[in-house]
């Protein structure tokens, strides 16, 4: 279990610290642009060894693969000799995508394409690895797979997990320094959907809309659901939302979600359900940790679970 140092047993000063000061050298990524079916793209950053086997890792609300903790689960993951492939969610590689729509927390059916793509590649082996957005959409696909998951896939996991879309959205909206969040995300979500304006003008909102949005649920009800095909954010949150896949995963699964992030909800700590499938799913929830944090030794204490993992479940 995580043991946080003394002067970051707070989850606002975790989080912070590891966003403001964690930096990660000797990743280098050759870019690899895939096709999707609606006509889009997406592009991979592969960091490899010239492994047989390769970690799957997708990013949280806003973030790419140049974010400091994909740096650093790639840079682990491949000094435990697999490859790695950091994945870009739609329009988050540096360039907008192509549609109307784009990524959203329920977006399987691209990680479905990534992996498809990763077998076609004569990967033997396939271990995912998903922070905070991009958790939920990994352990919404393990999920949905079932007992039909490529044999391949041997494990997935997920860090700082929103479990349940809608209390973390009510979460961070309760105020004090929560609103620096989401303050800071709500920026980047409104400039792209006014670009996303200036390029669609038949998208059913004005700049003067999007500008307005003070919190998720609002930005959701205006862009995200609409243009994902879900009726409101309400509706959005109820089927996207991973803890109700999580009895459904029938692979080794492993979530971390720590006690003092302050982007989750009491409802996004899917204790119940990993019980409900103790079998295949280990859900730590340490005291501290902060979201994405778990800041301490130079490698993080996520990361050094993952690549215990790595070793016990591959052949």
């Amino acid at each position: 279990m995580y043991q946080a140092p003394f002067l970051l047993r707070n989850g606002h000063i975790n989080t912070i610290y590891t966003y403001l000061f964690r930096q990660v050298s000797g990743v280098h990524y050759e870019r690899t642009r895939i096709d999707t079916p609606d006509q889009d793209f997406l592009d991979l950053d592969f960091s490899n060894v010239g492994a047989d086997k390769i970690v799957l890792i997708t990013h949280g609300l806003e973030g790419d693969s140049q974010s400091a903790y994909m740096r650093g689960m790639v840079k682990a993951v491949n000094a435990q000799g697999w490859d790695a492939v950091a994945m870009n969610q739609r329009g988050c590689s540096g360039e907008p995508n192509r549609l109307y729509s784009s990524y959203h927390s329920g977006k399987t059916d691209d990680i479905q394409l990534v992996v498809e793509y990763l077998l076609e590649e004569k990967y033997k082996q396939i271990y995912l690895v998903g922070y905070s957005l991009g958790g939920n959409i990994m352990l919404k696909y393990a999920g949905e797979q079932g007992r039909s998951i490529p044999s391949q896939i041997i494990g997935v996991a997920g860090i700082s997990v929103p479990c349940d879309l809608a209390g973390s959205a009510q979460e961070l909206r309760s105020g004090g320094i929560n609103y620096l969040y989401l303050n800071r995300l709500l920026k980047q979500l409104k400039s792209k959907a006014i670009t996303k304006k200036a390029r669609f003008s038949e998208a059913a909102y004005s700049n003067a809309d999007i500008r307005a949005c003070r919190n998720f649920e609002a930005f959701d009800d205006l862009y995200t659901a609409p243009a994902h095909g879900y009726k409101d954010a309400a509706d959005y949150y109820s089927k996207c939302s991973s803890a109700q896949f999580i009895p459904s995963i029938r692979i080794p699964a492993y979530i971390i979600n720590a006690l003092d992030d302050p982007f989750l909800s009491i409802s996004c700590y899917p204790v119940e359900e990993s019980a409900i499938n103790r079998h295949w799913v280990v859900c730590e929830t340490p005291r501290h940790g902060g979201h994405v944090g778990f800041a301490g030794n130079k490698e993080r204490y996520y990361e050094s679970q993952i690549r215990e993992r790595l070793r016990t479940n591959s052949d």
